[in-house]
């Protein structure tokens, strides 16, 4: 007998389309340097459970025409604070919406997130995202 999926489609997407602020940014005076922010303590929802997940969220960039103001990516960072939403695409999705706004040269997002039931995870995503495979 087929093991019963627990989570499904809507698990998955759950939280990728909600209406995130827009991030500020200003204009770069200099060039050539690269910018962390470091987020100690990021929080979201499982979006299955609803229990809540605690992680470090660390933005490196390097940036081009324009750096994120950081009072306005804090506030697109609360939006996540009771979203239900997989830990995979909080990460992706910070680097996206970065990326939109920002438009740096480069950009890693890292979130090590806290474990719960014996398991920690860290994941890490790139701009410019590799195209193979």
């Amino acid at each position: 007998m087929a093991k019963q999926k627990r989570y499904t489609e809507t698990h998955a997407k759950s939280g990728l389309d909600h209406k995130f602020p827009e991030i500020e940014t200003f204009p770069n005076q200099f060039r050539g340097y690269e910018i962390t922010i470091d987020v100690p303590e990021f929080t979201s929802v499982c979006p299955k459970t609803g229990l809540p997940d605690f992680g470090v969220l660390i933005l490196r960039y390097m940036p081009d025409k324009d750096c994120l103001e950081l009072k306005s990516f804090k506030e697109y960072l609360f939006e996540y604070r009771n979203l239900g939403i997989f830990q995979e695409n909080i990460v992706n999705k910070v680097l996206e919406d970065v990326v939109k706004w920002a438009k740096p040269k480069w950009a890693v997002v890292t979130g090590d997130f806290r474990p719960r039931g014996g398991l920690g995870t860290k994941v890490e995503a790139r701009f410019p995202r590799k195209t193979n495979g």
